[in-house]
């Protein structure tokens, strides 16, 4: 009897959350997110590194859907991802709102398979402060 044939497996659309937790209180009084943000992924088992510091390390591969939110620590404070500055060469991230909220997040695909240490900025918008805090310590996507 033949055989099946066997499918090649695809890179697939991975999804990893990339959580940014930040004390607005502690960003506004400063000025800076330096000290007040703890950045976490689901992907600690694949591979990701330094979780709950700025510097996180978040393992990736051609495919991955990356989704950026952000969590606050004061549950009467307002901030939100105002912008992900990455290469658009290797991910381009777009704002998109959750349905029948107003409720903000960040998404992108990872588009090639070698990415070497890639830095990005996360830019914040805070309380009702008019200038967004751009984060001081860069995370980055690896390969």
């Amino acid at each position: 009897m033949p055989t099946k044939p066997k499918r090649e497996s695809a890179p697939g659309k991975r999804p990893i959350s990339i959580t940014a937790v930040v004390d607005c209180v502690g960003a506004l009084a400063t000025g800076s997110v330096h000290g007040n943000l703890y950045l976490y992924d689901t992907n600690k088992a694949g591979g990701s590194t330094g979780l709950g510091t700025e510097e996180l390390r978040t393992r990736v591969r051609r495919g991955d859907q990356i989704l950026w939110s952000v969590l606050v620590l004061e549950c009467e404070a307002y901030a939100a991802i105002d912008e992900v500055l990455i290469d658009p060469d290797v991910c381009e991230p777009v704002r998109k709102v959750y349905p029948g909220t107003d409720i903000a997040y960040w998404i992108g695909t990872v588009k090639k398979d070698d990415v070497q240490d890639l830095s990005y900025q996360i830019r914040f918008k805070f309380g009702s402060r008019d200038e967004p805090i751009t984060s001081t310590l860069s995370p980055s996507l690896v390969g």
